[in-house]
């Protein structure tokens, strides 16, 4: 069973920037791609980003790419989304999560196994 917590969420004014990171436990990270996801009340839940186990692959949603930049640390067991020059429309709830597919990024929520509790992400004009 893995865990995984969120930090980094807070309130930021459009074009400045924010780090989320998320540590996981309770099983062998590096057997896991990590993925990002974001929701808003009265919305689907919304792939942002996602990193292969590796780090090799990476793949971005269209409205973050060039914007945010995802990373990991295997050492430290810690996925990282950095997020910059953000909008309002960023505003959600973000959400880390672990998929067993370890080689091929997946934008699909229904490929992960594991889910973190979130982090509130505020962008105010």
């Amino acid at each position: 069973q893995v865990q995984l917590v969120e930090s980094g969420g807070g309130l930021a004014q459009a074009g400045a920037s924010l780090r989320l990171s998320c540590v996981a436990s309770g099983g062998t990270f590096r057997n896991y791609a990590m993925g990002w996801f974001r929701q808003s009340p009265g919305k689907e839940r919304e792939f942002v980003a996602v990193i292969n186990w590796s780090g090799g692959s990476t793949d971005y949603a269209d409205s973050v790419k060039g914007r945010f930049t995802v990373s990991r640390d295997n050492a430290k067991n810690t996925v990282f989304l950095q997020m910059n020059n953000l909008k309002p429309e960023d505003t959600a709830v973000y959400y880390c999560a672990a998929d067993p597919n370890r080689w091929v990024p997946m934008r699909t929520p229904l490929e992960y196994d594991y889910w973190g509790q979130g982090t509130q992400v505020t962008v105010s004009s």
